[in-house]
């Protein structure tokens, strides 16, 4: 029994010792909460521009898209850097835009039938359920088995980001896959930003100080709101299909 004991005992500490920022998800989650609202607060806005000034939001999508691209990278670059007090107004218009520029896709399963509002809530839901169980999953992986899911997990979205970037270039021709690839296309990126949800939970105490909250919380709002996106996405798609 004692021998037991002591065996449990290391392997406690081995995996404590890998552990740079044992507290830093707990400190990045009031941070990535208050983010996901102003999410929702920017969403709500830009469905109120479709509805009300749609000739507008074209363009107001399109500069919110590039002013967004630019914040993420300054914010994030700030926040690494510990800069918290510049890093967090940085990142809460970010998170604003964020929900500007995804207000046409809830705009368009609000109108989807057998999508609607149910959907959006569904979608949403479906990623309070994967905080969850990602949080279980991560504390039964093993080292070797968490840095193989990370490593996965990474190939898979640089796949999946080519994937869209061609879909958008056909797109942009006046060339659209078919219904079954788009179902397919998006179930794969909800697996994978699942499997994203459990990567972050093992990585980010590994990678970050209890300190460095934001950038933590940072990495974790663009794992849910990606997995909501593509949650919408598949929903939208196999409620469409021919």
């Amino acid at each position: 029994m004692s021998n037991t004991s002591n065996f449990r005992k290391a392997v406690q500490d081995a995996k404590s010792q890998a552990l740079i920022g044992p507290n830093v998800i707990a400190n990045a989650l009031p941070w990535l909460g208050g983010g996901l609202v102003l999410t929702a607060v920017g969403t709500f806005g830009g469905l109120q521009v479709i509805q009300n000034n749609p000739q507008i939001f074209m363009p107001t999508f399109i500069g919110a898209i590039v002013l967004e691209l630019i914040l993420f990278f300054v914010a994030s670059s700030v926040a690494e850097k510990g800069n918290n007090g510049v890093a967090l107004p940085l990142l809460a218009t970010y998170s604003l835009l964020s929900g500007y520029t995804l207000s046409g896709l809830v705009f368009l399963a609000l109108q989807t039938e057998g999508v609607g509002i149910n959907g959006v809530g569904f979608a949403a839901l479906g990623c309070g359920v994967t905080f969850i169980g990602a949080n279980s999953i991560s504390s039964n992986l093993s080292e070797q088995d968490g840095m193989a899911l990370t490593k996965t997990v990474q190939l898979g979205i640089i796949a999946l980001c080519i994937v869209l970037i061609g879909q958008l270039l056909l797109s942009l021709f006046g060339i659209y896959i078919p219904s079954f690839l788009e179902v397919a296309i998006s179930a794969i990126g909800v697996l994978l930003f699942v499997g994203a949800a459990v990567v972050d939970f093992f990585v980010l105490p590994r990678s970050y100080r209890d300190e460095q909250y934001l950038p933590a919380a940072l990495s974790m709002y663009l794992t849910y709101i990606n997995l909501f996106v593509f949650i919408l996405r598949f929903l939208i798609a196999l409620n469409s299909r021919d």
